[in-house]
């Protein structure tokens, strides 16, 4: 009975006497590992430092330049602990941590699709800079101001004052117009004059009207065609050229424009008509609106 007793307390003090063997033979790789994870930790600092110089070089959008910094961070870490188990002998742990680590990886990649392609788009845009924090944009017909821009959304301000959050991934999909990215556009203005109306003054009336207002640039390019005969008027547009962004701004000179036209054409005698609807009711058999009133007095 004692010699049952015994057997299983050696084995046990044999497991011990094994792991107090194998933890005093691993004291010098273990000082090795500590000081590999000081020189890592050392090396990723740096790293991080030196990807935000380079990177403030090429780009100044900083959730970029964090995220950057944080991945090469990251990275270099990483490296370090696969180094650090390696010389601990632990082997099968860093086998079976990258064979975790990838299938994380693409349950994550099928689960947040959008996610990924918004903010692969993110770092696309940063690289690309389409556009600049200020600059009036318009995209699937919203148009406004461009107030901040991170790796998921871009958010613009239209001029009603609402804010808009477009996904990264429709910028870099979508068409973008960028009307800050010149220092100047062109402003039309439709109009129309009377049928009886001298074509050749109203031109000249016009342009002249245009060219003495203030705020124009490149006043010799001055644009003045006629586009359609109209129901009711001879349609025409004028084309000039403003600074933009810039003051006055673009409603306020389309704004003075069309007053400056009215007036002009009301000293000169020129027509601005609106459409006029005739009805007739003695079409296909019906009565006459004339015959109508007749027979009303008649009855009267």
């Amino acid at each position: 009975m004692k010699a049952e007793i015994e057997k299983p307390i050696d084995i046990v003090i044999g497991k011990i006497d094994g792991w107090i063997d194998g933890f005093i033979s691993m004291i010098p790789n273990m000082i090795v590992a500590v000081l590999v994870f000081i020189i890592f930790m050392l090396l990723a600092k740096w790293g991080k430092k030196l990807a935000v110089k380079l990177f403030s070089k090429t780009s100044s959008n900083t959730a970029l330049k964090n995220l950057l910094s944080t991945v090469v961070h990251g990275t270099i870490m990483g490296l370090g602990l696969f180094i650090i188990l390696g010389i601990l002998g632990l082997e099968k742990a860093v086998t079976s941590l990258l064979a975790g680590v990838g299938v994380v990886g693409l349950a994550l990649g099928f689960a947040f699709q959008d996610i990924a392609a918004n903010f692969v788009s993110g770092v696309i845009l940063a690289f690309r800079k389409p556009f600049r924090i200020g600059d009036v944009i318009e995209i699937n017909n919203v148009m406004g101001k461009v107030l901040r821009t991170n790796l998921r959304v871009t958010v613009l301000e239209t001029f009603q004052g609402q804010e808009v959050f477009i996904p990264n991934k429709e910028l870099l999909q979508e068409n973008i117009v960028n009307y800050s990215s010149r220092s100047h556009r062109q402003i039309i203005v439709e109009s129309g004059v009377s049928y009886a109306e001298d074509l050749e003054q109203v031109e000249s009336v016009v342009r002249d009207a245009i060219g003495k207002m203030e705020g124009l640039i490149r006043k010799d390019e001055i644009v003045f065609d006629y586009d359609e005969f109209g129901g009711s008027s001879i349609n025409f547009n004028t084309r000039f050229w403003i600074e933009y962004p810039g003051e006055p701004g673009y409603l306020n000179m389309k704004s003075k424009a069309i007053k400056a036209i009215k007036k002009a054409l009301d000293e000169n005698g020129i027509t601005i008509p609106f459409p006029i609807r005739t009805l007739d009711f003695g079409i296909k058999g019906g009565e006459k609106l004339s015959q109508m009133l007749v027979n009303q007095d008649e009855e009267d």
